[in-house]
């Protein structure tokens, strides 16, 4: 565990982890991600874990943006989860099962379905938005406030270019 109290800038010594060196991944994003991805997406399960949304993603996801976008499609949320219709539908049943969101056909298109926010599933939707902001606080505490909105610009910008890939 030499490397918790290396910070980032310092290179006299190689990157290594549990005492191992990790190869090309050394120098991957990806293998970044996917370790970050993994111990927050852990805690988060934890810490939701009384709530309908917990272990899955998207699930917090959906039900944040149904709150926030009244009449949303399944659509436009697999969009965002960057998800296959079937795979968001599962997700959508999910909490329509749970009682935190109901479908509704679309005004504009009878065909469509619309998705709303019901009493419970708003509570929800703030419930989980006080734990994502104590996670933030907790996890990220320790990158400096002047580097938070370069890197939260440099995550939107993977976001969005990744969202371009797949399209």
């Amino acid at each position: 565990m030499s490397n918790e109290t290396k910070t980032f800038d310092q290179k006299d010594e190689p990157f290594t982890v549990a005492g191992l060196r990790i190869d090309v991944l050394d120098e991957a994003f990806s293998w970044y991600i996917r370790s970050i991805d993994a111990v927050v997406s852990r805690d988060l399960d934890q810490r939701t874990a009384h709530l309908d949304v917990a272990k899955g993603k998207g699930k917090i996801t959906t039900i944040l943006l149904v709150d926030g976008n009244p009449g949303i499609r399944p659509s436009q949320i697999a969009e965002v989860l960057l998800r296959d219709r079937p795979a968001t539908g599962r997700i959508i049943d999910h909490l329509v099962k749970a009682g935190d969101i109901r479908r509704e056909a679309d005004a504009d298109d009878q065909r469509a379905q619309a998705l709303y926010i019901t009493e419970k599933g708003s509570a929800l939707a703030q419930e989980v938005r006080e734990i994502i902001r104590a996670q933030e606080n907790d996890f990220f505490d320790f990158i400096p406030s002047e580097d938070r909105e370069e890197f939260m610009r440099v995550l939107k910008r993977a976001y969005i270019n990744m969202r371009n890939k797949l399209e």
